[in-house]
């Protein structure tokens, strides 16, 4: 089954070219799971409504968890 993370970050600069949130992830500041889409998506939303998103200093994010990652072998 799969889960949702529903991320608020801190905007950071861009340090060079490329933003890698693997190496280096922004800073997060609220972390909220959701069983469906559809509530991950309710979440994000209530979330995008605050301030700082509006003004372009926090991000939100909604992250898939406890999915297969997608590889050339399964994109058919």
């Amino acid at each position: 089954m799969t889960r949702f993370l529903v991320v608020l970050t801190d905007v950071r600069p861009l340090d060079g070219i490329w933003r890698n949130e693997r190496t280096s992830p922004e800073r997060r500041r609220q972390v909220v799971g959701a069983s469906s889409r559809e509530a991950a998506d309710r979440i994000a939303g209530a979330f995008m409504a605050l301030g700082m998103v509006r003004a372009g200093r926090q991000r939100v994010k909604v992250i898939a968890v406890g999915r297969r990652p997608r590889t050339p072998d399964h994109l058919d």
